[in-house]
């Protein structure tokens, strides 16, 4: 599985409203820290690696029912 990496990105956005507890908060700007990265590019970046390891798994789970049902 591919390792979470952070990138610069500037792209077209939509500001979105969201809240973070305030350990989170800390924690992701300990991260951040020196590095060409912005707390929103961060979470974004963050969710779509969620997001694909997650397809990933839910797709593992899809074959493995398949492999089931044939058998």
């Amino acid at each position: 599985m591919e390792g979470f990496r952070l990138n610069s990105d500037r792209s077209e956005t939509l500001n979105k409203t969201i809240r973070f507890p305030l350990e989170l908060t800390k924690e992701i700007e300990n991260a951040i820290e020196g590095k060409d990265v912005t707390f929103s590019g961060f979470v974004i970046q963050a969710c779509k690696y969620a997001l694909k390891n997650m397809e990933v798994k839910d797709s593992k789970k899809k074959e493995n029912n398949k492999i089931q049902t044939t058998v």
